[in-house]
């Protein structure tokens, strides 16, 4: 595709967009902060442009377009949305929390229509209205189809002042459309003490040793092999063809009577892609002022938190979508 439009992106959803077209969608929408954000765009050689635009008015009020939102989100035919937004109403009252709910809801409901079956939605937000967001979320995606919540490291608490604990972090939420969804496991480098673990063996490669059980009693996996079997409460973590495998090429370890450890598998640092990247992202920094990527713009992410989504979720050739679009970072990562 390679598009960028400008205007609502509700309308440009419901009359551009078609449905199951998107396989990867990344938002970063208003925080409903009570900011105002006024940016200068800077020219390509770093001057600051003269003509200063207000890219979005980051404050929602309960006024006829809400309430007209509300009435679409009821009719829409997903009773489970409906439902959760009335629900909501009714708890909150027409406030301006609401109205920043009821806008989010009727593009969420848009958002699934355009996503693939294989498809999946990164929801980026704080703590002002993440709680809310995530509810809207279960309803209108499915409960079944929440399948983590990462939380981003965004800032350090230096030289930050608070009554209360220091606020550093956002969060990402993440959704797919289907249990057949597109995954890449993504990883980041070992610290010194994760390398500390690996040590040399007869020959001089490195390697550490794993668990060769998982926490999970499977019966199936529950089995005696070469005089060692698990624990009730775990179960072997590979069938008995991989592990007779693993054996014959000496990737396990063996007790002084010759059965195999249960911690024996030995995994070699050289063959290894680095540490498997979990939920908690603190390895990527904010954009700050003295960074080459800085725009300008005050809510602008780094380019790193979007590579590796899209890396994550996503093949090359696919179609990417950001409804929101802030300073184009995902589209930069994107492309």
């Amino acid at each position: 595709m390679g598009n960028l439009y400008y205007g609502d992106n509700l309308e440009i959803l419901r009359n551009e967009i078609a449905s199951e077209s998107v396989d990867l969608i990344y938002l970063d929408p208003p925080f409903n902060s009570n900011a105002n954000y006024n940016v200068l765009f800077k020219a390509p050689d770093g001057h600051e442009s003269h003509a200063q635009m207000e890219a979005f008015e980051d404050t929602w009020h309960w006024n006829e377009t809400a309430e007209r939102a509300f009435d679409e989100v009821i009719q829409s035919g997903n009773s489970d949305a409906a439902e959760m937004l009335r629900a909501m109403r009714s708890f909150l009252g027409t406030n301006d929390m609401m109205a920043y709910l009821t806008m989010m809801a009727v593009r969420l409901l848009e958002l699934h229509r355009v996503l693939k079956p294989t498809g999946s939605l990164y929801l980026h937000c704080d703590p002002t209205a993440s709680h809310y967001l995530k509810i809207l979320l279960d309803a209108i995606f499915g409960k079944e189809f929440f399948e983590n919540e990462i939380v981003w490291l965004r800032t350090n608490s230096h030289n930050m002042r608070t009554r209360t604990w220091v606020r550093q972090n956002d969060t990402i939420l993440y959704y797919t459309k289907t249990a057949r969804f597109t995954f890449n496991a993504q990883y980041t480098e070992y610290g010194e003490a994760q390398l500390g673990r690996f040590k040399p063996d007869e020959d001089g490669r490195l390697y550490k040793a794993e668990n060769l059980t998982f926490s999970t009693a499977n019966p199936a996996r529950q089995f005696v092999w070469r005089g060692s079997v698990p624990p009730k409460n775990r179960s072997w973590g590979a069938d008995k063809e991989q592990l007779e495998k693993w054996y014959s090429e000496g990737r396990i370890l063996l007790k002084r009577d010759g059965s195999p450890r249960l911690d024996g598998l030995k995994v070699y640092l050289d063959e290894t892609k680095g540490k498997l990247c979990g939920t908690n992202w603190t390895d990527i920094s904010r954009v700050g002022n003295t960074s080459g990527e800085r725009l300008g713009y005050p809510t602008q992410k780094p380019l790193a938190l979007l590579e590796r989504i899209i890396n994550a979720s996503s093949n090359e050739g696919d179609i990417v979508l950001d409804p929101f679009c802030g300073c184009g970072t995902n589209v930069h990562a994107a492309q």
